[in-house]
């Protein structure tokens, strides 16, 4: 293993500030890294040594200089392949789309290059992020590295893969559906989509009201660095949250008990016993923190119609063209949930609208009571590549398994994944934490304050050693 694997970046910043190692020997040590690992785990779409040695070089004049830009100065990262990144191309996991590289940065990646991030290239994706899980016809399988033979979850796959292999210590992925939050439980990482618009987003995504962009790390304070990096208002993105950033790293803890719901199954959801063990020990340590958790049984009615409605009719509409004149292109999978949602007449997607603010609602309604909300994240452990659902699941299509996370991207209030053990298989479970709409702040506290007292952080991937 190498010497800045599976660290910080607190701990890496702070030996970049004292100058204990340069930003070129933690990029080279990261590079030597890949060497063994990427044939394993498969997580770059596109890596760029050179231009990752550029930002590594320009990095290591301003430390000699001592006009480090931010923490996250030095510290190679990625960036998910549906997000657009200067000088490469954006694929979004698809042969149907041009190799021809971008003219800008996206607003996420223009503020990491403001920070003084190294980045690396971009991350894998599903097609379109159109799945659960890490493969794609353009790229392959990516791997969980907690066992190869099983997916880490999707579809910022490339993005979880490499964080949990101890590559680098964080990356920049999406959340349409769960898409953070659905690789962070499976690979054993801390992941956050914020507030909708909280991150800008642009361009214009193929699910616009439901697309966030967000981190996934190994420890909460990570994610929330890179958290302030990257929030704040940009005018180009209609949805944008007004204001800057909120100081995410401030919450170490909660500053009085919270009221938390937890709920096992949100109504409808069917977990796996092991899962359900170990959340419900979870629950059981945060009410040990010193905070009221009650039992809530039923918190919603399964709005899966909706979010397929919105998810799949806005990639369906961005993909027509290529549905009928050449679906060879496209997974299969993906294919069959398209279709579907584009032969929509208007009153009934229109009808879905309408139930989409109904939920907004009752979900606004629901935290009148409570602080926070918290469920398991999946309902299931890791399972095989090559299958889009765990294969035992009654409801095989892409989006029918990840139970516990669209509903909060048609909310579009906070929610996180945060790691809270491991099964009989050694595979990790995750915690998913929700909050009212635009409060972070009390997410980060909660979890920094249950991994400070119940870390997995000292239990490693076996492909990585």
């Amino acid at each position: 293993m190498s010497g800045f694997a599976f660290q910080t970046i607190r701990d890496l910043s702070a030996g970049l500030e004292t100058k204990a190692f340069s930003p070129i020997d933690l990029l080279d040590d990261v590079l030597r890294r890949l060497e063994t690992l990427e044939p394993v785990i498969n997580s770059f779409a596109c890596l760029d040594p050179s231009g990752a040695r550029r930002d590594a070089k320009a990095a290591a004049k301003r430390q000699m200089a001592g006009a480090r830009l931010s923490p996250l100065d030095g510290i190679p990262t990625s960036v998910k392949d549906l997000i657009a990144q200067k000088d490469l191309p954006q694929r979004f996991g698809s042969r149907s789309t041009s190799d021809t590289p971008m003219s800008f940065d996206a607003p996420s990646v223009a503020r990491l290059r403001a920070a003084g991030a190294v980045l690396l290239g971009k991350s894998t994706t599903s097609e379109f992020g159109c799945k659960g899980v890490g493969d794609s016809p353009l790229t392959g399988v990516t791997r969980n590295p907690w066992n190869a033979d099983l997916t880490p979850g999707g579809s910022s796959c490339g993005a979880a893969a490499m964080v949990a292999a101890g590559v680098v210590p964080y990356a920049l992925g999406t959340d349409g559906g769960g898409s953070v939050r659905i690789p962070a439980a499976l690979t054993g990482l801390f992941g956050l989509k914020a507030q909708f618009g909280r991150v800008p987003v642009y361009p214009v995504s193929a699910a616009p009201t439901l697309a966030h962009v967000g981190p996934l790390a190994r420890t909460v304070e990570d994610a929330a660095i890179v958290m302030e990096a990257t929030a704040g208002f940009d005018r180009r993105d209609p949805f944008s949250v007004a204001g800057g950033a909120p100081l995410y790293t401030a919450f170490k803890a909660p500053d009085r008990p919270l009221r938390i719901a937890y709920s096992p199954t949100l109504g409808y959801a069917k977990p796996a016993p092991d899962v359900l063990d170990l959340v419900a020990a979870a629950a059981q340590a945060i009410e040990a923190l010193g905070h009221e958790v009650t039992h809530v049984d039923h918190v919603l009615e399964n709005p899966i119609d909706l979010w397929i409605s919105e998810f799949y009719a806005g990639a369906g509409t961005r993909l027509h063209d290529i549905t009928q004149s050449a679906p060879e292109l496209i997974d299969p999978a993906v294919l069959e949930m398209l279709r579907p949602a584009l032969s929509q007449d208007l009153l009934g997607y229109y009808s879905k609208v309408f139930e989409r603010y109904a939920l907004r609602e009752k979900m606004r309604l629901f935290f009148d009571d409570y602080d926070l909300l918290i469920s398991p994240t999946l309902p299931c452990t890791a399972f095989k590549v090559g299958h889009n659902a765990p294969p035992d699941w009654p409801d095989q299509s892409p989006v029918g398994w990840v139970a516990y996370t669209y509903p909060f991207n048609l909310t579009g209030q906070p929610a996180a994944s945060l790691p809270v053990g491991f099964n009989a298989e050694g595979l990790p479970v995750g915690l998913q934490v929700v909050g009212p709409s635009h409060d972070e702040a009390t997410i980060f506290a909660l979890c920094a304050q249950y991994q400070a007292a119940h870390s997995t952080l000292t239990k490693r991937p076996p492909t990585a050693k």
